[in-house]
């Protein structure tokens, strides 16, 4: 079962939010300049909790990350250019 993660982060240092992003990419879809939103499984999370810790400083920076479960992520509602993250159960591209 996978679950939807909105994934904010305030990062001081330059390359530290180059990694960041970098490494919030390979996961989900960047829809604000430090936002992402990503449709992960419980192993893929961890895995993606652990790769935070390793970039983040925990004196200097935040993360936040919001599990969205499916009656709240079909209540997101969306205004402007950005479109809904594409979510294909059967496949799944990183």
């Amino acid at each position: 079962m996978r679950t939807y993660y909105v994934i904010a982060y305030d990062i001081r240092d330059d390359r530290r939010r180059l990694r960041m992003a970098r490494c919030l990419a390979a996961y989900g879809q960047r829809v604000q300049y430090s936002v992402f939103e990503a449709y992960l499984s419980r192993s893929d999370f961890l895995t993606l909790l652990y790769e935070i810790r390793e970039i983040m400083d925990a004196e200097e920076d935040r993360v936040a990350i919001y599990p969205l479960y499916e009656p709240c992520r079909q209540r997101i509602t969306r205004l402007g250019q950005q479109g809904e993250l594409a979510v294909d159960e059967d496949v799944w591209i990183v």
